[in-house]
């Protein structure tokens, strides 16, 4: 059911954490008393609120009374106002200036795009260590307007925001560990380099579905760009040459990496894609959310050099070089036909005849006699077959069950079929 529209933020959280809506429990923590509230309030003198206030979709376009926000919220933690209707950031400072205690703030989804986010009112986010703002539109100002004002901001979402470039903020941000800017429009490497700049102490990079199409830096650019990064997400981008996975290596620090979707690894099978990575990435142990062990590392490595050893020396990458300096040249591993025999050789008995035959291994002991009928003159209701394995220790075994296929006996090429009259 649609929420009417004008809605405060108190009378949102009136409704929903109410006695009625949402039982009190009792125990210290558990809810907050408010002794007296103003004439009129339609608060209630006790009002059960967690630490963790979700008030997602429900239509809030203002704050509503601050000091009733300040009186029910001191010790609120996490705030999800995600997918309301707040479109000035003045009314989101009177909310979260009365949250002393603040840490996570969502406010994904609101049209905050619609106004100026002011230095005096980015000031009473402060505290905010994850600050979520994805499909919000916020403009690259109003994100350094809020980099300037939060000095222990540690994980930054901007995704769905549809950058397309990337403005440098005055002040570098030291403090951020975590980037989540997905699904945005940043093709080109010169934008990214710029999060490099901003960010120095950057420890995780999410840049899935962005569409970047190569990575232009040098090695040594790289490491001074990003010299605490630990982890990338490259899903669904563009990168399509293998020079561009190499390139990663110059992360001093990099230890985790995801690549799923990428034009660069379309054309090979699920085992070469992952083997080929972890070989070219030697500093990575974890590889698209799975560990990297010391096994697996040494067989991927191994099917490196035997993946390249057949290339022309032009198209051989360094890579293979300094595998070869580690272990030597391989052999090709053998090609081994596991597919089950179709057909033997065998010896076939008969009196003092000896004839060897080719006898397909499908066919029952029915249809193998109708196939020895003309070579020893006996019906197949009057032979009785005999088959002996060479190496046997127990001598001839009757072939006894018509419907038996002979792939079962296990012969193989040069054992021995004897047949003999069934004696009236």
């Amino acid at each position: 059911m649609d929420q009417p529209s004008g809605r405060s933020f108190m009378q949102v959280l009136c409704e929903k954490y109410s006695p009625e809506n949402f039982p009190y429990r009792r125990g210290p923590g558990m809810g907050v008393h408010v002794p007296a509230t103003p004439q009129g309030s339609p608060m209630k003198d006790r009002l059960n609120l967690p630490s963790v206030l979700v008030l997602n979709s429900c239509g809030i376009t203002c704050a509503g009374d601050e000091n009733e926000i300040a009186a029910f919220c001191a010790h609120v933690s996490e705030l999800d106002l995600s997918d309301n209707k707040l479109e000035d950031w003045h009314e989101v400072s009177k909310i979260v200036s009365n949250v002393p205690h603040l840490e996570f703030l969502n406010l994904s989804s609101n049209p905050l795009s619609l106004s100026v986010l002011e230095r005096r009112c980015a000031g009473s986010f402060a505290g905010v260590r994850k600050l979520v703002l994805n499909n919000s539109k916020a403009s690259w100002e109003t994100v350094h307007t809020i980099l300037q004002e939060l000095p222990d901001l540690e994980e930054l979402f901007l995704c769905l925001n549809d950058y397309e470039t990337v403005s440098c903020s005055p002040v570098c941000c030291q403090s951020l560990k975590l980037l989540h800017i997905t699904d945005n429009n940043l093709q080109d490497w010169t934008e990214i380099r710029k999060l490099g700049i901003m960010f120095p102490s950057l420890d995780t990079l999410i840049l899935a579905n962005n569409n970047l199409t190569t990575i232009q830096e040098s090695e040594d650019s790289l490491a001074r760009l990003f010299p605490n990064l630990r982890s990338i997400n490259l899903h669904k981008s563009g990168l399509h040459c293998w020079e561009d996975i190499d390139k990663l290596n110059s992360f001093p620090k990099l230890e985790e990496v995801k690549l799923l979707g990428i034009p660069l690894l379309q054309s090979y099978t699920t085992e070469e894609r992952r083997k080929l990575l972890i070989a070219r990435l030697p500093s990575i142990i974890k590889l698209n959310g799975s560990i990297v062990g010391d096994g697996e590392r040494e067989d991927s490595e191994r099917f490196f050099i035997r993946y390249y050893m057949e290339f022309p020396e032009e198209e051989v990458p360094f890579r293979y070089h300094e595998l070869i300096t580690k272990y030597g040249k391989l052999e090709p591993l053998a090609v081994v036909d596991l597919r089950p025999q179709s057909s033997v050789k065998v010896e076939v008995h008969f009196q003092d005849k000896v004839e060897e035959m080719s006898i397909r291994l499908d066919q029952t002991v029915a249809e193998l006699k109708k196939h020895l009928k003309t070579v020893v003159q006996l019906s197949t209701s009057n032979m009785l077959l005999f088959y002996l394995d060479q190496e046997a220790p127990f001598g001839p075994e009757e072939m006894k069950y018509s419907s038996r296929a002979l792939h079962s006996y296990g012969i193989r090429d040069g054992d021995k079929i004897y047949v003999e009259p069934r004696m009236k």
